[in-house]
C-alpha cells in the first residue's frame, strides 16, 4: 500500500469549514429559486452530501456517474456518462458538483451536454481547483479550495478506487502503487 505521506494538505476540520461557507453562500445566491444540485459520481459523493447539508433551501438531488480516468489514475481525454439523471432539468437551476476540476474536460462536457435540456441555469462548485492542469477553459462559480499540481486522495478522491474514505485531503506517493 502506497504512502500517504506528511500532514494531510487539507484537513477535515478545513473542508468542513469550508463548506458551510460554500452553502452559505449558495443558500444566498439560489434563494427564492428551486435547485437540483447533481453529483458527479463516484468522486464529488462526500463532498455532495456535505454541501446538499450546508444549503439552507429546499433542494432537489440528483447523480450523474461519469468516467473521464483511465488506467492508473491518468485522464483518457474522453467523458462518458455511465449513469444519467433521474429529474427532468429544462426550466430548472442546476449545480453541478465535483471533487476536482484539473483538466475541465468533464466539467465542460457536463455543461454542454446539459445545456440541451434546457435549464434555467447551469453552474458548476468543486472541492478542488487544480488550474495547472487545465487543458480546456471553464468556469467554475464555486470553489473550495485551489491545490497544486500534485496527485491527491481522501474524501470521495481515489487512487484505483482506494482512499475515497479518507476524512481529509491528503498526496499519495503514487510511486510506491507498484
Amino acid at each position: 500500500m502506497g504512502r500517504i505521506y506528511g500532514k494531510p494538505i487539507i484537513t477535515q476540520e478545513e473542508i468542513q469549514r469550508r463548506i458551510r461557507e460554500l452553502g452559505q453562500r449558495i443558500t444566498l445566491d439560489y434563494e427564492g429559486r428551486p435547485l437540483i444540485l447533481v453529483g458527479v459520481l463516484k468522486g464529488a459523493f462526500a463532498f455532495h452530501s456535505d454541501l446538499a447539508r450546508a444549503i439552507r433551501l429546499p433542494l432537489k438531488i440528483d447523480f450523474l456517474v461519469v468516467s473521464s480516468y483511465g488506467s492508473r489514475g491518468h485522464s483518457s481525454g474522453v467523458v462518458k456518462i455511465i449513469s444519467d439523471l433521474t429529474e427532468k432539468i429544462e426550466g430548472q437551476h442546476i449545480l453541478l458538483v465535483e471533487d476536482i476540476v484539473d483538466s475541465g474536460l468533464t466539467v465542460s462536457y457536463l455543461k454542454k451536454s446539459l445545456l440541451v435540456r434546457k435549464p434555467k441555469s447551469i453552474k458548476a462548485c468543486t472541492l478542488l481547483n487544480k488550474p495547472e492542469r487545465r487543458k480546456t477553459e471553464v468556469s467554475i462559480e464555486y470553489v473550495g479550495f485551489t491545490i497544486p499540481n500534485h496527485y491527491v486522495v481522501g474524501y470521495g478522491l481515489d487512487y484505483e478506487n482506494k482512499y475515497r474514505n479518507l476524512p481529509y485531503i491528503a498526496v499519495l506517493d503514487v510511486s510506491d502503487q507498484g
